[in-house]
């Protein structure tokens, strides 16, 4: 029986990874303690900045605590999934909810971008110009910054969720993927397709490379000036924090680029690919608290006073 779009698809099977009994039971056991550290890295992150007065006013960890609440989206978007499918090889998803996770999942990964530039705004703005930091960087500018990123992060994706929903997949409805992704799904839809994999390859790359060009000019700005602090030994502590971001921002673009801008948008999926996809969208949110926050002093200050504060109580 057709849909109203024209598909006779009405059910996908998500490949996943093509390992052996003992290779799901194996990945089963690791994700689920990925996933679990991954929710309670954030998490305590989250709890720190709402409950520490001191946390709670600073632009950084406002940005940090919805970059949080991000991650442990942007995780639950595939993991759980993912779990799923290792538990029960071959099991069906529906077109609906393959065409929610892709979008929730692109969403996820678009709002991360404009995220990593907020923190990278940023830092540029308190240590390339520190005298009006607090004027521009307020607290109501920052929750500006922070409803722009949800926002847009959300609205970005719409229209290629949109128009890929109604093309008609006649033919196969395997994905060789542990997620619904654009690439496979346009390698499943029935021709013509017409430009719809170019505007979808566009829509990607153009977030994708505005994000990384605007950190890469704020980061060399920042390094800058504290190269210049650094031979009046003032500017050490500064390149420590922009180091841990540095970091986070080659983990995460690293791969989104590899995977979307040099393979045109996940067209070739091989089990590279899926690594690739996997370390973006599991292993950094695990990696990113403990690089941006659980090895920052204000941080480890801020939960010694929160444990005090309970084994007060």
């Amino acid at each position: 029986m057709e849909l109203l779009n024209g598909t006779t698809v009405q059910d996908f099977i998500l490949v996943g990874f093509r390992v052996g009994p003992q290779g799901r039971l194996l990945l089963l056991v690791l994700f689920i303690v990925v996933y679990t550290l991954t929710l309670a890295e954030n998490f305590l992150i989250i709890m720190l900045v709402v409950q520490d007065d001191i946390l709670g006013c600073l632009p950084m960890y406002i940005l940090l605590s919805h970059f949080s609440w991000l991650e442990m989206c942007y995780v639950s978007a595939t993991v759980p999934r993912m779990l799923f499918d290792l538990s029960f090889p071959g099991g069906l998803i529906s077109f609906h909810a393959c065409f929610l996770q892709f979008y929730v999942f692109f969403s996820l990964g678009t709002t991360e971008c404009l995220f990593l530039s907020a923190m990278a705004l940023d830092r540029y703005l308190a240590i390339c110009h520190p005298l009006r930091y607090p004027q521009i960087m307020s607290r109501d500018f920052c929750h500006i910054l922070v409803v722009s990123c949800w926002v847009i992060g959300f609205l970005w994706y719409i229209a290629p969720v949109f128009l890929i929903s109604r093309l008609s997949f006649c033919g196969s409805n395997i994905i060789d993927h542990f997620v619904c992704d654009s690439g496979q799904l346009l390698t499943l839809a029935c021709p013509p397709l017409g430009y719809l994999p170019l505007f979808c390859y566009i829509t990607t790359s153009s977030v994708v490379l505005a994000t990384c060009l605007f950190i890469a000019v704020s980061y060399a700005s920042v390094v800058f000036v504290l190269a210049k602090a650094s031979s009046q030994n003032t500017g050490i502590k500064g390149f420590s924090t922009v180091s841990s971001h540095l970091a986070v921002v080659t983990i995460f673009y690293g791969s989104v680029v590899a995977m979307y801008i040099g393979g045109r948008g996940g067209e070739r999926h091989t089990e590279n690919t899926k690594v690739m996809t996997l370390f973006y969208s599991a292993i950094a949110p695990l990696l990113n608290p403990m690089i941006y926050c659980l090895r920052n002093d204000q941080v480890k200050e801020a939960l010694v006073r929160f444990v005090r504060s309970k084994g007060n109580i």
